[in-house]
């Protein structure tokens, strides 16, 4: 237990870990990179929703089990903390003040996935007409331009909208 607690002490101190505070407007970005440090941190079995109760030992059990078992659960619990203090401790005040009163980091994850993923829709519809609207201006530079549609069709991949690279080239060219 002691080299996990220095493991992910060391881990944190990183200079990769730095996250970006999640504000409500980068969700999915905020989220991969969640799931990265807890895939790291050995806690992210903790948001599985289909992961199971831990039982109390046998009442037959011997002394072992018993520890054991008491073990496992004392593991469960401080990785439950450690998962949902690093989830609240990347947002903006804001959102920590709205979620800070549930305790499950399994329940907390369920209310963003749930808020976000509803949203996605008018998100989805609002990207697209921002796609079909963009036009192509003499006094802006043209790289500007690409990569501002570029990070578009990027935004639109994130929610899974595929985009042919055939039409892609297709609707720069008439952009323009």
């Amino acid at each position: 237990m002691a080299t996990e607690a220095n493991t992910a002490f060391k881990v944190m101190n990183q200079e990769f870990v730095k996250l970006d505070r999640f504000d409500g407007s980068n969700f999915n970005r905020w989220k991969d990179k969640m799931l990265f440090l807890f895939i790291v941190l050995n806690v992210a079995y903790v948001l599985d929703p289909n992961l199971q109760a831990m039982e109390d030992p046998a009442p037959n059990a011997n002394s072992e089990e018993i520890a054991k078992v008491a073990e496992l659960k004392k593991k469960h619990e401080e990785d439950n903390f450690t998962c949902r203090g690093h989830i609240l401790n990347t947002w903006s005040d804001r959102l920590y003040d709205l979620y800070m009163s549930m305790q499950s980091p399994v329940e907390i994850w369920k209310a963003l996935e749930e808020k976000y993923n509803t949203e996605r829709q008018g998100t989805d519809k609002f990207l697209m007409m921002k796609y079909f609207e963009f036009k192509m201006l003499d006094i802006i530079p043209i790289m500007d331009q690409v990569h501002k549609l570029q990070v578009l069709i990027s935004r639109l991949c994130d929610w899974k909208v595929i985009i042919p690279e055939l039409l892609q080239v297709g609707a720069i060219i008439s952009k323009y």
